[in-house]
């Protein structure tokens, strides 16, 4: 029986409401994303750069010489990786001498250049990710553990706590996340516009690109907060029962 209270209540009305609007707007987040970096990656930019062209560029004005740029894989896998110093782009970001590709290229050299400058937030953001990338998929399972740990009249209010901890722990993550993402996307347009990469009509699309892409990231945020605040809210509905 106390498996269908547990079930009953993570998904009825109250959880639907909650979760719902987050759902929608993670969805026209991605859709953003994938339809502007369509549309710019489509346009070739006027002085012929390539996305691995832009990441050298700039990692040269920041006086960066130990960085590598390698060629990723799939659609959309750009990336910084911190561990090794090593700048990622996709194929299509790598080789393509678009308008997509240079503000893209260039807004992961903006996260190695907060590296190299030891920027407060990536720090802390790499600090934090590897409990991070464990409690993500724990927490909901520490939670529901401590539930029927209380049902069975045990105490599980430390494993519930820890659920919860981990929670807030991913919505922190998430947080100092967007200034992060942000600060870089204001180095890669500064840079863009300081060394005249793109003109006019390009560096408002390079614009609507970085700003598509943030969008995911504050979509990902609100996701994590309600998803703490319904399981605050299981957690505390089990006192009265």
């Amino acid at each position: 029986m106390y498996w269908l209270m547990m079930w009953g209540g993570m998904f009825n009305l109250g959880f639907m409401l909650i979760m719902i609007p987050a759902l929608i707007f993670s969805l026209i987040a991605q859709g953003m994303v994938k339809s502007t970096y369509r549309k710019q990656s489509q346009i070739p930019n006027s002085r012929g750069i390539t996305g691995l062209q832009a990441a050298q560029r700039m990692l040269a004005h920041y006086n960066i010489h130990d960085v590598r740029i390698e060629m990723g894989q799939g659609k959309l896998s750009d990336h910084y990786d911190p561990r090794t110093k090593t700048i990622r782009l996709s194929p299509s970001v790598y080789n393509n001498p678009s308008v997509a590709s240079v503000c893209i290229a260039a807004h992961e050299a903006g996260h190695a250049a907060q590296h190299a400058n030891v920027y407060v937030p990536l720090k802390l953001r790499n600090v934090i990710f590897p409990l991070v990338r464990i409690g993500s998929g724990a927490a909901p399972f520490l939670v529901i553990i401590g539930l029927w740990f209380d049902y069975a009249n045990q105490f599980g209010d430390w494993i519930i706590t820890l659920g919860l901890g981990l929670f807030a722990l991913v919505s922190i993550f998430y947080l100092v996340t967007l200034p992060i993402e942000f600060n870089a996307s204001r180095r890669a347009l500064r840079f863009i516009q300081t060394e005249d990469l793109l003109h006019g009509s390009e560096f408002a699309g390079a614009k609507k690109v970085l700003s598509a892409a943030a969008l995911t990231y504050v979509a990902a945020l609100v996701t994590s907060l309600l998803n703490l605040l319904r399981f605050m809210m299981l957690a505390r509905g089990r006192g009265r029962r």
